[in-house]
Parts: structure tokens; C-alpha cells; sequence
């Protein structure tokens, strides 16, 4: 019995003494990533066509900024004439509440979609697709969903940083619940978007409004500061938006316009979630934004928000974004419309 003691000693100190901490950095070997067999052949075909060209693009004044931007805008426009014609939808441009939207609504509305809508906020780091160019996703929408989207064009930088963004999409959801119940309106969107629907209803709850009915946010940017693990593990991996020290981490900061970066409705990671409206959440095992989206979850589901989380084998940001016809876009907008069906009332 007394040859324990000593035993018991070593182990009680050791459960009382300081915890050792590992080392900060983990070095980890360079290797290879083959392609994603569980992806589709579509997908694949992605990412063997290598890193976006334009992920480490630097503008360095507001000049270059808007001509950085016009080029991106004319490519991402330049596709949308066919992509209405494939959807079969209209588009309306207008204002709400002076703010510029645009109106998509497909041949068809599904009669349990007559009385509802949904309103879009674009992706694109706060700088990009002004105009019709950030109506992509919102045509895809209307069009697979069968059901009324409103496309805000937001005021961005480098004219308008925040909060410009927020107080239009603020502002044209104040508009839409005029004439619309809030339990039948939707709001998603993709990145930025993402973000926006996120911070919208932080915006809501905090000034009284009611809240939508449900949302969705794709691979939000929950937190314009390099937190998360993905931002690291996926460094290089993800092919779209590659690396945050390439135009995304300069985009953060045009857009905070020296504002604190974790204020919630820039950052809404850092927002409070309770009594938030059922939420679908949408990421791939390649996204930069991976983290940014599981933090969210994690969030949701722990303030007792009904959260469903959705994650693509081998998708890099946003990528169900870049064709209608790949499996894991037709996928992405059937879990969309299933959610907004389970959720909004008719």
C-alpha cells in the first residue's frame, strides 16, 4: 500500500501542474493533392484548370480599383444573356427605397412560391460585380426555384466602403417587408452575400424589424480577419480565391475603411445568434471559407437556431457558382429551394 503513495504522488502532480503548450506553428510536409474522385467530372475539369489568374491582382488606387473592377464586371456580364434565356427568366431593373435592384422572375412561379420572395445580396469581397454582373446567382435561383428574386446592387468601395453596403441592404429589406410578410421572405446569397444575409439579421433583430423567415448563406465571409483554420490548411488549395494575402485581404480593408474588423456587421461571426430564423449554410472541403462557415454553424446550432450545413467533396469557393449544368451547382440550388420550402410560409 505504501509503494503507491509515490505513484499517486507523480500522477497528482502532474494533474496539477501548468499544461505544456505545444508549439504554435505545425510544420507540416509538402505534398501533392490528387483530384476528388467523389467530385463530378465537371468539377474535376475545374480544378485542373489551376488558381484563378486574377487571385493576386494589387491594385493600388481607387483608379486602379474601378478599372480592375469594369474588367471583371464586363466578363461576368457578358455570360448573362444566355443564362437568362436558359433560366427563362426576366429581369427588371429599379429602385427600392432608392436603392438599385433587380427584379428576376421566372416564366413559371410554383404555387407555393406566389406569395413569397427572396432577396439577394451578390458575392464578389465587396468590390466586384456591380450592376446586372452580380445577378448570376439570383437568376439561377429564380429560374431552378421558380420563385421571385430581388438582386440588390449595393453601393461598394472604393467610392462607398462601409457602411454603405449594409444600410442599402438594410434599407431595401425595411422596403420589402412594406409590402411583404416576413415569414414568407427569404434572403440568401454567396461569399459576401453570405456575409450580408448574416449581418442583415444581426441589423434586424438589433433594431426590432422582424426577421426573415429563413436564409441562406454560401460560404459566407464571417470574419474579414485571416481567423480560422481553413484561411491556413487551405492556403493555395482553394483555386478560386487562392490565398487571403492575394486581392481578398486588400478588398477587407478597403471595405472596413479603417472600421474595427470584428464589429459584427462587418465580421458577423461575432454577432449574437440567438433567435436567429432557420438558416442553411453552404461550403466545400477545399474553401478558404471552410472555417468561416463552420464557426457560423457551430454558433447557430449552439444558440438554438435550426442550422443545416451543407459540404461539397473537393469544392474551392463558391464554385457550384460556375456553371448551371455541374452536379454540385444543381445540388446547391436544390438544397436552397428544399430549405426556403421547408421554412418560408406559403
Amino acid at each position: 500500500m505504501h509503494a503507491m503513495r509515490p505513484i499517486l504522488y507523480i500522477i497528482a502532480s502532474l494533474m496539477l501542474a501548468p499544461p505544456v503548450l505545444a508549439q504554435e506553428i505545425r510544420d507540416v510536409p509538402v505534398r501533392q493533392l490528387p483530384l476528388p474522385q467523389a467530385a463530378s467530372p465537371e468539377l474535376r475539369a475545374l480544378i485542373q484548370t489551376g488558381s484563378m489568374a486574377t487571385w493576386n491582382d494589387h491594385p493600388a488606387t481607387a483608379d486602379d480599383w474601378k478599372s480592375w473592377i469594369a474588367q471583371g464586371a464586363e466578363k461576368a456580364s457578358a455570360v448573362l444573356p444566355a443564362l437568362r434565356e436558359k433560366m427563362g427568366v426576366t429581369v427588371e431593373a429599379s429602385k427600392i427605397a432608392g436603392v438599385n435592384v433587380f427584379t428576376i422572375v421566372p416564366k413559371d412561379v410554383s404555387p407555393e412560391n406566389r406569395d413569397r420572395v427572396l432577396i439577394h445580396f451578390h458575392g464578389g469581397g465587396y468590390v466586384l460585380n456591380p450592376g446586372e454582373a452580380g445577378t448570376g446567382e439570383a437568376i439561377m435561383m429564380a429560374g431552378l426555384g421558380h420563385v421571385r428574386v430581388i438582386s440588390v446592387d449595393y453601393r461598394m468601395p472604393p467610392d462607398f466602403p462601409y457602411p454603405a453596403a449594409m444600410d442599402d441592404a438594410f434599407a431595401v429589406y425595411k422596403g420589402v417587408l412594406a409590402t411583404n410578410d416576413a415569414s414568407r421572405i427569404g434572403v440568401f446569397g454567396t461569399s459576401t452575400g453570405g456575409a450580408m444575409t448574416l449581418a442583415l439579421v444581426l441589423r434586424a433583430k438589433a433594431e426590432g424589424l422582424p426577421l426573415p423567415g429563413a436564409i441562406a448563406a454560401g460560404t459566407p465571409w464571417a470574419d474579414l480577419e485571416k481567423i480560422g483554420d481553413s484561411y491556413f490548411s487551405n492556403d493555395s488549395v482553394d483555386n478560386v480565391l487562392v490565398r487571403y494575402e492575394g486581392w481578398l485581404g486588400d478588398a477587407a480593408k478597403l471595405y472596413a475603411g479603417g472600421h474595427y474588423m470584428k464589429d459584427p456587421y462587418l465580421s458577423p461571426i461575432y454577432g449574437d445568434y440567438r433567435g436567429f430564423p432557420p438558416t442553411i449554410l453552404v461550403t466545400g472541403t477545399r474553401d478558404l471559407f471552410l472555417s468561416n462557415t463552420v464557426r457560423v454553424h457551430r454558433k447557430l446550432r449552439e444558440s438554438g437556431a435550426v442550422a443545416d450545413l451543407v459540404v461539397f467533396e473537393g469544392l474551392s469557393h463558391a464554385q457550384y457558382l460556375f456553371s448551371p449544368d455541374m452536379h454540385e451547382a444543381k445540388e446547391y440550388f436544390r438544397e436552397l429551394e428544399g430549405f426556403f420550402n421547408a421554412h418560408l410560409k406559403r
